[in-house]
């Protein structure tokens, strides 16, 4: 077949579906592990149909196999069973169908379930999935429930009776699915997807009764498990009995034993709940009487001391206080005033005497220059000098008519003439 087409140059349908055969033609014979999704056969056929499905994608794939194949099994094959087949790849050109011939079909054994079960575990464990810090609590009072489970199934019964009994008002939204079988894992896949998206769902319950392990072996399926990994909203896994353990006990937020164990797990039972109301109620009105007579008993106490027997008692023996203290401090203050008034008196004499004034007083005057400048000296005034003479009360305006100096000072002694 070449290698290149184009719109110029395309290939005819026939040419790519026999180059396609070809590629299959040569593949060999291959092992192939998946579940029984469908079995077809018809009494008089010798060729058997079934379709086969990825245990975590959802893919299938039709098997053809003789009738001395399937009967060779000792166990009978049907829907559901986990097998290996040895096959050829084929593809039928003129229907454009892939299609694998099985050669052989093994049953897988419980224990070699076990075994993948375990390689499966630890796997996503080491993924952190089944980590209890991933694990939310549940809500005390989910306003809505959802429910996976089958149509009319037992556990839906269980459930949706038990936690109308604890809580009449509860709202219960089923999202049906198979529970086992091929169509479980991406029927449970679809159910939790839709109820995760509902804002007004607040936990999810996923209950299916008892049943084999091949019964519950959807549920340790790795796309389930991861769905309810990504699930948002808290999720709790009711699968089987309490001897039950698949894989999506381990990653759900919470395990419930049973069906009923959930309901009770998540949905808290009225009178319980009115049972304690009551008792803190009970409680919280003991404490209130308990610290009202406390406080009482404390009053009684206070009015029973000498000081409020008789108040005036200690109020007259204050009131004495305060009076020493009073005249105390009329005393103090008395003296202080003294003091500072002898004081005062002492600083004034000493001012007056230092005073000009006083000077003024024993007949002395102060002559004084029109400009303020005071005259020292007779022989500085000229004659007709007009002059200002301040007394001890009073002020003068004179005018010098004869200017005389006095003989005893120093300036005089100096003009006399030198004996010779």
């Amino acid at each position: 077949m070449p290698n290149q087409t184009s719109a110029d140059a395309p290939m005819p349908v026939r040419s790519v579906a026999l180059a396609v055969q070809g590629w299959i033609d040569r593949l060999g014979v291959v092992w192939v592990e998946g579940q029984v999704a469908q079995i077809s056969r018809r009494a008089a056929a010798q060729t058997v149909f079934l379709t086969l499905r990825d245990s975590v994608a959802d893919v299938s794939v039709q098997v053809t196999a003789s009738r001395g194949v399937v009967d060779s099994l000792a166990t009978p094959l049907v829907e559901g069973a986990s097998v290996v087949v040895q096959a050829k790849p084929s593809y039928y050109a003129p229907r454009g169908s892939f299609s694998l011939q099985a050669r052989e079909i093994r049953m897988v054994g419980v224990g070699e379930l076990l075994a993948r079960l375990e390689r499966r575990r630890q796997l996503l464990a080491a993924e952190g999935l089944f980590d209890l810090a991933r694990k939310r609590r549940l809500p005390f009072l989910p306003r809505r429930v959802g429910l996976v489970t089958a149509s009319g199934s037992a556990a839906e019964k269980d459930v949706v009776e038990v936690a109308r009994r604890r809580w009449p008002g509860v709202s219960i939204q089923a999202a049906y699915a198979p529970m086992q079988g091929p169509g479980c894992a991406p029927g449970v896949i679809a159910s939790i997807e839709r109820l995760d998206a509902d804002a007004t769902v607040d936990v999810i319950v996923v209950a299916r009764g008892g049943g084999s392990m091949e019964d519950l072996l959807a549920f340790s399926d790795e796309a389930v498990v991861r769905a309810a990994a990504a699930c948002r909203t808290p999720l709790v896994s009711a699968i089987g009995h309490e001897s039950d353990n698949p894989l999506l006990d381990l990653v759900a937020d919470l395990r419930a034993a049973t069906p009923t164990d959930a309901a009770k797990r998540v949905v808290p039972d009225v009178a319980e709940q009115l049972d304690l109301v009551a008792g803190l109620r009970d409680r919280a009105r003991r404490s209130v009487l308990a610290h009202v007579d406390a406080e009482r008993r404390r009053l009684v106490d206070i009015r029973s001391r000498p000081v409020l027997a008789d108040p005036r008692d200690g109020l007259t023996e204050r009131l004495e206080g305060v009076h020493g203290l009073r005249d105390r401090a009329r005393r103090v203050l008395r003296h202080g005033l003294d003091r500072a008034e002898s004081d005062l008196a002492h600083g004034l004499a000493r001012v007056r005497a230092l005073s000009p004034l006083a000077t003024l007083e024993r007949g002395y005057a102060v002559v004084q220059r029109p400009g303020g400048e005071v005259v020292l000296d007779a022989a500085d005034v000229p004659v007709d000098a007009p002059l200002d003479i301040r007394l001890a009360r009073g002020r003068l305006d004179a005018t010098t008519t004869r200017v005389r100096p006095d003989e005893t000072s120093p300036s005089a002694a100096d003009e006399r003439p030198a004996d010779d």
